[in-house]
């Protein structure tokens, strides 16, 4: 896991600032995830600033979302069970971002309206997105993998799982 949230914060908190919440953490989880084409972030790219700036669901959680997709229809044959399997994980997500930080929106979370001239350029001036957010941005990446990571969640086969299995694995979400 230490080298999943270095990664994250390796494409996060580069100077350029190319990826945002959703891009880091669909692309962290789908290198972690061994998915195809991980590095591709355009899956996530309007999703940033709460899906397109409307403050709304938290990107850390939709590219966490996209990721339980990718992972969901590869490993589970059974389309409707691949759908089922990855809105439970999403759930269990959002379920335990909520707890962690009071909301699942980006404008809640950030405080800014991203729509509003000048918002993103003085929200990024601000920092806030190189504490808040990167832990927002931890928080899912380390969530997603516990979840994935149960015993309750199985994919069809042992190479479709992360090698990696966090030390505390409470049970999965009921559906």
């Amino acid at each position: 896991m230490a080298d999943a949230l270095s990664r994250a914060r390796e494409l996060f908190l580069d100077d350029a600032n190319t990826y945002g919440c959703a891009e880091v953490t669909l692309i962290v989880l789908q290198e972690q995830l061994g998915l195809p084409e991980a590095g591709d972030s355009s899956p996530a790219m309007a999703l940033n600033g709460g899906i397109a700036y409307s403050g709304a669901t938290c990107g850390a959680i939709t590219g966490a979302a996209l990721a339980a997709g990718r992972l969901a229809g590869r490993s589970l044959p059974d389309h409707a069970e691949a759908k089922r399997e990855a809105r439970a994980l999403v759930e269990g997500l959002m379920a335990a971002f909520a707890r962690e930080f009071g909301s699942v929106n980006c404008r809640e979370l950030t405080g800014y309206d991203f729509r509003d001239p000048g918002a993103h350029h003085d929200f990024i001036q601000s920092g806030i997105w190189r504490t808040a957010c990167l832990h927002q941005i931890e928080f899912a990446i380390t969530e997603m993998t516990r979840l994935i990571t149960d015993p309750g969640w199985a994919p069809s086969s042992p190479e479709d799982r992360p090698s990696e299995t966090p030390a505390a694995s409470p049970g999965r979400p009921t559906e």
